[in-house]
């Protein structure tokens, strides 16, 4: 497995991505790299050969279904072992914490159009989890000081990007009500309509998560992505940071991207329907056209916690800062406001059924 690593031409150190000056950057002797500069150096060290030294270790082969889902690399740096699935395109060496690309990962995979640089950090992930905290009454108060923030990583999330147009169609029935009086009776008219809308909508850069180790409610919780920060692929924008290939391709990615285009076509013409009482869709008709799709890595920090043996993921838009993830219960709070609220509710019962009860 051919490993590409980024060093410092000043001093060797390990570079990486800075999403602030979106450049490459060794944090020992303050280097900036521009991304443009090292695409020379990036392709010399793709072609340098691997060595074919033999050291005469014959060992035990694997197992049928041993090393199923796994993969081993070595760091060049410090020769550690990197333990990762699969899917796993970037990571960085548990043991020197050098930055390392995988890019025989991507081999025979489709390579990237696009890619979203990073805009924000570490720290930026952490105070969003910090703020995502407040105001949550029901969140046990032991948490922040129990809880156990086990990892912050920033990922590369395979995303494919679809494009379409829809034919839509959609019939509504709609009520309006007129109320009315006289000295005698007062009076309700309920108007009944059949509403019908038609048209053309179009849909750029739909995304629809191409990992499936990654929650996909997650994913689009934190949309939506600016795709005009998009750029052409390059491995340099790695550096630092995890990054998976996909595992659902385009092909088995289409009926979710047909599900989110439809559900917005009849958002979006639902949403011209106003002026009445009430609105019952009855019918819709959705027919897409003139498709196409791309494939992309978007930015996402990933925050992993533990409370009481059970484990919270967070994620955070790494180019927006949008932030999303549940959060523990608890139970003892719940409890207690439930019972205060049945309790306001049984008095204010009581006290009209006494009021009720004086005037018979």
């Amino acid at each position: 497995m051919a490993l590409l690593e980024y060093k410092c031409p000043n001093c060797g150190g390990a570079i990486r991505f800075d999403p602030g000056t979106q450049e490459l950057t060794c944090p020992y002797c303050a280097s900036v790299m521009n991304i443009e500069a090292l695409r020379a150096a990036e392709e010399a060290l793709r072609q340098k050969p691997e060595s074919d030294i033999d050291w005469g270790y014959e060992g035990s082969e694997w197992q049928e279904g041993e090393r199923q889902g796994m993969a081993a690399y070595v760091c060049k740096s410090c020769g550690g072992e990197i333990i990762g699935d699969e899917t796993m395109g970037a990571t960085s060496c548990p043991f020197c914490g050098n930055p390392v690309v995988i890019s025989s990962k991507f081999a025979g995979m489709l390579k990237p159009d696009v890619v979203i640089p990073f805009k924000l950090g570490k720290k930026d992930a952490l105070q969003a989890l910090e703020k995502h905290y407040l105001g949550k009454k029901l969140l046990p108060k032991v948490f922040k000081d129990r809880n156990h923030l086990d990892e912050v990583k920033g990922v590369y999330v395979p995303f494919w990007l679809f494009n379409a147009e829809a034919d839509v169609s959609c019939e509504y029935e709609g009520t309006k009500i007129r109320h009315w009086s006289d000295s005698n009776y007062n009076y309700t008219e309920t108007s009944v309509f059949r509403i019908y809308r038609e048209g053309n909508i179009g849909f750029n850069e739909v995304p629809v998560d191409g990992s499936k180790a990654i929650d996909d409610t997650l994913m689009e919780s934190i949309e939506p992505y600016h795709m005009e920060d998009a750029t052409d692929f390059q491995t340099a924008f790695l550096a630092g940071y995890l990054a998976n290939k996909y595992d659902v391709d385009s092909s088995q990615s289409i009926l979710r991207a047909n599900e989110r285009i439809k559900n917005s076509s009849q958002a979006a013409f639902a949403s011209t329907v106003t002026g009445y009482a009430s609105v019952t869709p009855r019918y819709a008709d959705i027919r897409l056209k003139s498709g196409g799709v791309r494939y992309a890595l978007l930015p996402v920090w990933l925050l992993s916690t533990s409370f009481e043996g059970k484990n919270f993921i967070f994620a955070m838009n790494g180019q927006t800062g949008k932030f999303a993830g549940d959060l523990p219960l608890d139970k003892a709070a719940y409890k207690s406001w439930f019972l205060k609220i049945f309790g306001i509710a049984a008095a204010a019962l009581l006290v009209i059924s006494q009021i009720v009860a004086s005037l018979m």
